[in-house]
């Protein structure tokens, strides 16, 4: 009886939790990205839309993880008509990395212990070779087109972008800001608004 209570009020508080967020226009993305994270969020985004044109904020804390939902999600922040800031936070990781540098630079912030890491798509690949062929021949496809979004997001060269991310490449918060991922650092609420 005991742990239907306790079942119970955790979702009654997870329901009062998410009407509160979904009334301050703010969505979460924690942890890794993979298509129930990417559906969500874009649910999100889209009612949110619908609802008014007024900011809305998505805080990213993440490794990373499918790069596909992260497309959705990056592809959708770019779609709707209302305005999308950005707090990083944590850190922001390849897939998170790439949904992140979506919003417009002016609208692209960080707390300041946030780290972020860019570096080339990689998976695993089986099967017969033709089938290992096709698959290779996908991932430099993938990391051609990440890299010309990261390019264009930061204002980096694409040839400085192709040389940064053959290895992993993590950043501070403010070398992020240099870099041109962030546009800023800050340390409450009140700087977003």
């Amino acid at each position: 009886m005991s742990k239907d209570k306790d079942d119970k009020d955790k979702k009654s508080t997870n329901e009062q939790v998410n009407k509160i967020l979904f009334d301050a226009r703010k969505i979460f993305i924690v942890g890794d990205i993979d298509h129930d994270i990417a559906r969500d969020t874009v649910a999100k985004l889209m009612a949110l839309d619908e609802v008014s044109h007024d900011p809305i904020t998505i805080v990213v804390s993440s490794p990373g993880g499918h790069v596909e939902s992260g497309d959705m999600i990056h592809d959708m922040i770019k779609f709707v008509n209302s305005p999308v800031k950005v707090l990083g936070t944590g850190w922001v990781a390849s897939a998170g990395a790439l949904i992140f540098v979506a919003a417009d630079k002016k609208n692209r912030f960080a707390t300041p212990n946030t780290r972020f890491l860019l570096h080339q798509p990689s998976g695993g690949i089986s099967g017969n070779a033709a089938n290992i062929d096709i698959q290779a021949m996908q991932i430099v496809k993938m990391r051609e087109r990440l890299n010309k979004i990261f390019a264009e997001a930061t204002g980096q060269t694409l040839e400085k972008i192709e040389k940064d991310v053959d290895r992993d490449f993590w950043l501070t918060c403010d070398e992020a800001v240099k870099y041109g991922i962030v546009g800023k650092v800050v340390k409450s609420q009140d700087e977003i608004a």
